[in-house]
């Protein structure tokens, strides 16, 4: 499950309007999470001597890291809205401004500033205290200006963030599901691809066409023919 850590007496805070915290995220220390944001399976966000704000419809991939500085200077990690930080990515000490991208595995280091709009490839290394200005894309390491944003860049970072908060919330539905409702899933799942298009459906919980106290027809029916009288007694 998701490991949520205090330290020196200061838990994590989460929005209760947060897409999703996956079940093998960690969330340590001063930590806060905005509304409609989400962190994806194997993300650790550990603020053991500084703040990690993470603002609103942002979302942090799965096995990214995103830390604070504490020994050699002293910088809180600042993300804002829209922002989306990809897979297996590390941002270190920094602060992400509205509506970036970091992409997969690249890393963001200490006192570096992503500007709004901006976008950094996959595995550049922003070197610290490098300021990215706003509406331009970087990449390579160390990491240098590529050339501008395009209308079609900020379209793509907007729709990246709006999938993401979709799928966040689809994610949080599966996971909030116990035993006995995944077990559900499963045979029904396997009970609609064992029957023919052209045959009756179980798509309407409503219904009642119980047979004999056996179920609705189906693959041979739905519960055991052997015994009516079980089949009776679960019917009611």
């Amino acid at each position: 499950s998701t490991r949520f850590v205090a330290v020196n007496s200061i838990a994590p805070t989460v929005s209760s309007a947060a897409s999703f915290v996956a079940p093998s995220a960690n969330l340590i220390g001063d930590v806060t999470l905005g509304s409609n944001s989400s962190v994806w399976y194997g993300a650790t966000i550990r603020a053991d001597g500084n703040k990690v704000t993470i603002g609103e419809n942002t979302n942090i991939g799965d096995r990214a890291v995103v830390h604070i500085a504490k020994i050699q200077g002293d910088f809180p990690t600042m993300i804002g809205n829209g922002v989306t930080v990809k897979a297996g990515a590390i941002v270190h000490a920094a602060t992400l401004k509205d509506n970036s991208i970091v992409g997969t595995g690249a890393q963001i280091l200490d006192g570096s500033v992503v500007g709004s709009n901006s976008i950094v490839e996959a595995g550049a290394i922003v070197s610290p205290g490098t300021k990215v200005p706003d509406g331009e894309v970087w990449s390579g390491s160390p990491a240098k200006m590529l050339r501008k944003v395009t209308k079609e860049d900020i379209e793509s970072i907007t729709n990246i963030a709006e999938d993401m908060a979709e799928l966040a919330a689809l994610h949080a539905e599966e996971c909030d599901k116990d035993y006995e409702q995944l077990a559900k899933d499963e045979e029904d799942y396997e009970d609609r691809m064992g029957r023919a298009e052209d045959y009756w459906q179980r798509d309407n919980n409503d219904r009642d066409d119980d047979i004999l106290g056996q179920g609705a027809p189906g693959r041979i029916f739905d519960n055991t023919l052997t015994n009516p009288e079980e089949g009776l007694k679960m019917k009611k």
